[in-house]
């Protein structure tokens, strides 16, 4: 039978089992229907325990000659890795031959990061007296103190704040709860941002709970966050490529750099595999490599 016979069956799995976003199944049926394209492309009507990994050789030079970089390459390998595994586990298959293929090497490019003197110039470019200076200081606080992605940041619930407790209740990817600790300063301009601003607010009945709010009433769009931060950062001269993820990376980083335990980070920052998180500690021998170069007598240039 071939391949996209099981499709459906995937889709499911992803779904029901893996609790997944609808634009992360898509993106893993993507990745099924690549190596689908191609085999059509050869003439290869096959079922899936007769893919051999001569086919998924020669499918990674398909996709290398269509010009598809070797991120990307090896994005689509862990998909079909995925699919693999979903066929052992239903006893469709007896092997993965996707196991047996090395992913395409990839150049790992460290984050951009910022420092906490930069993190506190950003900080003080934010103009309080302006109408949205209180949530614009909340949200960079809130970024900062809990490393949160945007779309966890625009969809945080007021009842989800727990403040006595010092916690936030944040649904992340795939619908996933986790609970990630908030500083006693960002509580603070949060309070200060719903004392003053929020609570005075028209707010639209379908977004009542949500806690970052625009000038109607509703939430804040993802453009938004990233609008605020790049204005910050050209007030505050900072010549850096920033948006939102920067905070989250500085966040990391800066736990990290304080002997933060990397399981914790982990955790903190949600990521399902703790390799995700191990860029980090990376990032902080670079810092070391820096001090180095800036602070030693024999390191200096000539």
């Amino acid at each position: 039978m071939k391949l996209t016979n099981y499709l459906k069956g995937f889709e499911n799995f992803l779904k029901l089992e893996r609790s997944l976003a609808n634009h992360s199944i898509e993106a893993y049926l993507r990745d099924v229907d690549k190596l689908v394209q191609f085999l059509e492309s050869v003439g290869k009507d096959i079922s899936p325990d007769q893919l051999s990994v001569n086919d998924l050789t020669d499918f990674i030079a398909w996709l290398y000659d269509l010009g598809i970089a070797a991120r990307s390459q090896a994005r689509i390998i862990s998909g079909l890795n995925a699919f693999y595994k979903y066929l052992l586990m239903e006893d469709i298959v007896l092997q993965n031959p996707v196991d047996l293929v090395d992913s395409p090497n990839i150049v790992q490019k460290l984050p951009e990061i910022l420092s906490i003197q930069e993190i506190d110039l950003l900080i003080a470019a934010v103009d309080l007296s302006s109408q949205e200076g209180e949530r614009n200081r909340a949200i960079v606080e809130c970024l900062y103190s809990c490393g949160l992605r945007v779309s966890e940041l625009i969809n945080l619930q007021l009842s989800n704040i727990l403040f006595d407790e010092g916690f936030l209740r944040v649904v992340g990817k795939g619908n996933k709860e986790r609970l990630v600790p908030i500083g006693k300063t960002a509580i603070k301009y949060i309070n200060f941002y719903i004392e003053h601003r929020r609570n005075h607010q028209k707010i639209k009945r379908e977004d009542v709970d949500i806690l970052f709010l625009n000038r109607n009433g509703g939430k804040l769009s993802r453009v938004m966050i990233f609008t605020i931060v790049r204005r910050l950062a050209a007030i505050a001269k900072i010549n850096k490529t920033i948006s939102p993820h920067t905070f989250r990376h500085s966040f990391a980083t800066h736990l990290v750099d304080g002997g933060a335990d990397l399981r914790a980070v982990q955790e903190m920052l949600g990521h399902e595999s703790i390799t995700t998180t191990e860029i980090y500690t990376h990032i902080d021998r670079q810092y070391l490599r820096d001090a180095i170069i800036q602070f030693h007598p024999r390191a200096k240039k000539k």
